[in-house]
This record gives structure tokens, C-alpha cells and sequence, in this order.
């Protein structure tokens, strides 16, 4: 029982990283905490809702089109709208990014009205028994893609010229100014590839639990709480915070029950910000 307590953590855990990665990037980056993050996740969980049951694209084969679109749109919104107050204050980034998950929400909830959703695969409910524990194959399928991403996204930021002007921008933003990097294009691409790893994340959040209009607000939590115990400043983060939360919540709701999900998560998040502000690897602002 302990061992399939650790298993379904650490495959929920994966989940978790990447809903938070996109967040994180977001943040180190741009100093920008995106309170819109779980509306983001939310449309990309009902892009792949839509493509699945219109067109009967694979929920799975359906992340790349997710990613894609949610890029555009995350791209458009900080050229756009974020770019306009980008110098400006903490507080007022904020506002603007709560406006937005307002606006999405309520357009979610005019076009899917509340009801719960859920993408039903033929395979939903397959699974394989290894050692006596039962792990579910959508389960294992989502953990491995989530990981994989995080690996794409670690190549891009090291091998390639616009990874390394975001992580320019990020480390020293006037040498980067100085050393010709465009930061306003920087600073778009770095929401939209924010923006495609939230879609990402909603993908194979549908695939796994239901979805509903209202879902985003629950997201952002996860995510920022995933952000502060992993820390800033490394992409590894996201994916040791994301694997704590989701073994901690794993092992407090079988004990405790699942009504105390959301109490394990702040109990976690507030002993991080007693003993390790920065979080367990972050180089980032406290």
C-alpha cells in the first residue's frame, strides 16, 4: 500500500511540475506572477475536450495542437496587453492578469455554461500491475510527456539562441539590453512558451480529471505553490516541487482524506517559506 501511496504521488507530482514550469518560467524571467496561469491550463484542457469529440483526435496527439494554439495566445496577450505596463509595478501586473482570468473564465463559462466535462478514451481505465502496484497507463503516459517536455524545454533554453537571450534577459536584463537582445520579443516569447507549457499541462490534466469553466482558479494555486517550494532560477524546480507536492498530498489524503488536500498543500507551502524561502533549489528573489 505504501509503495502504490509513492507511485500515484510521484505520477501525479509529474503533472504538477509542468502545470508549474510555465508559471515559474513566466516569473523568473519576467518578474510577472501570471494569476491568469490556471485559466491558461483550462483553455488547454478544452481545446483537447473539443478535438477530441468534433474530430476524434487522440487526447495525447491532441498536446501538440494545445501547445500550439496556446502559444499564439499567450504571445498575442503580452505583445498585446502585458507589454503596455511591463516597467510597471508588481501590484499592477497583477491586477491586469487577474482581469484576464476573469475575462476567460466568464467567456468559458458563456460558451461550455458550468457543467463538468471529461474526455473519455477507450483506455482510460487500462492499467498494468508491476511488483503489486496497479499503475494506470494514461497516468504513466502523462508522467513520461510531462518529463519529456521539461527535458525539450532544458534544450531549448541551453542550445538555442532565443533560450539563451531569455536566460540573458533573465540573469542581467541592461547586459542583455546592451548585448542587442530584443527584450520585448524576448519577453513574448518567454509568455507564449509560458502560455504553450499551461496548455500542455491542461491536456493531460483532461485526459486524467474532469474539467469544468471554473477549474483555473484551483490551478493557479497548485502551480504557485509547486513554484515556491521548487524555487526560482532553475527549471529543475518546478519538476522537485511539483514531485513533493504531489507525494505529500498522495500520502496526507490517503491518512486524512482528500478534503484536506488543499490544507497538506499551504501547510507544505508555509514550512517552505519558514525554512527555505527561496525554495528547495531556487536562485531566485526571495
Amino acid at each position: 500500500m505504501t509503495l502504490q501511496i509513492l507511485i500515484n504521488g510521484i505520477l501525479k507530482g509529474g503533472l504538477y511540475g509542468l502545470m508549474a514550469l510555465g508559471m515559474s518560467l513566466i516569473w523568473g524571467v519576467m518578474n510577472i506572477i501570471n494569476i491568469a496561469h490556471g485559466a491558461f491550463i483550462m483553455i488547454g484542457a478544452y481545446i483537447t475536450f473539443l478535438l477530441f469529440n468534433f474530430t476524434g483526435i487522440d487526447p495525447f496527439v491532441s498536446l501538440i495542437f494545445s501547445s500550439s494554439i496556446m502559444f499564439l495566445i499567450g504571445y498575442t496577450i503580452q505583445r498585446g496587453i502585458i507589454n503596455l505596463v511591463i516597467r510597471a509595478e508588481i501590484f499592477i501586473t497583477l491586477i491586469l492578469a487577474f482581469g484576464i482570468e476573469i475575462f476567460i473564465n466568464n467567456a468559458a463559462l458563456m460558451i461550455f455554461s458550468a457543467d463538468v466535462r471529461k474526455v473519455k478514451v477507450s483506455y482510460g481505465a487500462s492499467n498494468f500491475n508491476m511488483f503489486g502496484v496497479t499503475i494506470p497507463y494514461v497516468r504513466l503516459i502523462a508522467f513520461l510527456l510531462a518529463i519529456a517536455i521539461t527535458i525539450i524545454l532544458f534544450f531549448f533554453m541551453t542550445r538555442t539562441k532565443s533560450g539563451r537571450a531569455i536566460r540573458a534577459t533573465s540573469q542581467d536584463l541592461d547586459g542583455a539590453v546592451l548585448s542587442g537582445v530584443r527584450v520585448s520579443r524576448i519577453y513574448a516569447i518567454t509568455f507564449g512558451i509560458g502560455t504553450a507549457l499551461a496548455g500542455a499541462a491542461g491536456t493531460l490534466w483532461a485526459i486524467i480529471f474532469p474539467l469544468s469553466p471554473t477549474m483555473g482558479g484551483s490551478l493557479t494555486l497548485k502551480s504557485f505553490v509547486v513554484t515556491i517550494i521548487g524555487g526560482l532560477g532553475t527549471m529543475l524546480g518546478p519538476v522537485i516541487g511539483g514531485l513533493t507536492l504531489g507525494i505529500v498530498e498522495s500520502f496526507g489524503t490517503n491518512w486524512f482524506g482528500t478534503t484536506f488536500e488543499s490544507l497538506i498543500s499551504f501547510s507544505i507551502l508555509v514550512i517552505i517559506l519558514i525554512f527555505r524561502p527561496k525554495g528547495i533549489l531556487g536562485k531566485g528573489k526571495e
